[in-house]
């Protein structure tokens, strides 16, 4: 982790470890290997001829290891163990935790562990193996992933009821350039689509009048319903709001549609387990996007 990290504090953060654990782990082994395995200098570091030696030979250790187990676990015929997740913040809040309750209840035996991050963490994570799959809400932008498109989410505008384009049929890009608007911080794959899509209508995300950045769609929700202005969210995280007519959807004009995908490393070995979730995670989001 400290050579993917390049950071011991990074790499501590990543292991639940304290820094100093950590650089003891380090050097214990560079004592073992009688060479060092990282060059530090002016508070950065790098690997060594050695350590990139080092490095290739631990990774695929560690996954023939990993491979071994999962592949004697699987003569049991039961699908079981650890599945780390990692989802973006909208998928993780509004998708994936009724995906997960039927998948345990399918497989009890499996332990979930979830992380929530923007899609750019996420998919940065996954790369890097410490997640096993990421649920993401634009197409992965690694070459090292692999990517399935679960399905389509429809982004939409929304705006307090009592706002002035709160009773229109469809609201255009320079009809919501006027007004403030409330955005997804940046990494976010709702801020990427949004910006994506005023850039193919010809206007720049500049020119937004942005009075705020929020870091999820319950935060967006909360502050858009005061009043303070307009947003762009997906519009399965507002069903309730509409319903309770806290929130008014407005469609855009034109529509902006979007897919959720499903990525994982392609170099990795693909255990029963995440072969299965995957199987079932996409269908299962297909179900939900379709009847929402």
């Amino acid at each position: 982790m400290v050579a993917k990290q390049l950071s011991f504090t990074k790499a501590a953060e990543q292991l639940f470890m304290t820094q100093p654990a950590v650089t003891f782990q380090v050097k214990q082994l560079e004592e073992h290997f009688n060479v060092r395995l990282f060059e530090r200098s002016h508070g950065k570091i790098a690997l060594t001829p050695a350590g990139r030696l080092v490095m290739d030979y631990a990774e695929r250790i560690l996954g023939l290891s990993e491979e071994m187990e999962t592949r004697v676990g699987e003569l049991t015929g039961a699908i079981s163990g650890p599945l780390l997740l990692g989802a973006s913040t909208t998928i993780a809040e509004f998708m994936l935790p009724q995906v997960l309750g039927e998948f345990k209840a399918r497989h009890p035996q499996v332990q979930a562990h979830m992380t929530v991050a923007n899609s750019e963490t996420i998919e940065n994570r996954v790369a890097d193996y410490s997640l096993d799959v990421g649920l993401i809400e634009s197409p992965s932008h690694l070459p090292s992933l692999h990517n399935e498109i679960c399905c389509d989410d429809e982004l939409v505008m929304i705006c307090a009821p009592g706002h002035k384009l709160a009773q229109l049929a469809a609201v255009t890009p320079p009809q919501i350039l006027a007004e403030p608007y409330v955005s997804r911080e940046t990494g976010s794959g709702t801020r990427e689509f949004a910006d994506n899509y005023f850039r193919q209508c010809k206007f720049s995300p500049d020119d937004l009048r942005i009075v705020m950045e929020l870091g999820s769609p319950e935060a967006i929700k909360g502050v858009v319903e005061t009043g303070i202005g307009v947003s762009i969210v997906s519009r399965a995280t507002i069903a309730k709001e509409v319903k309770l007519k806290t929130l008014v959807a407005v469609p855009l004009k034109p529509r902006l549609i979007r897919t959720l995908s499903l990525v994982y490393p392609k170099e990795k070995f693909q255990s029963k387990l995440l072969a299965t979730f995957v199987e079932f995670a996409m269908g299962r989001m297909k179900q939900m996007a379709d009847a929402a």
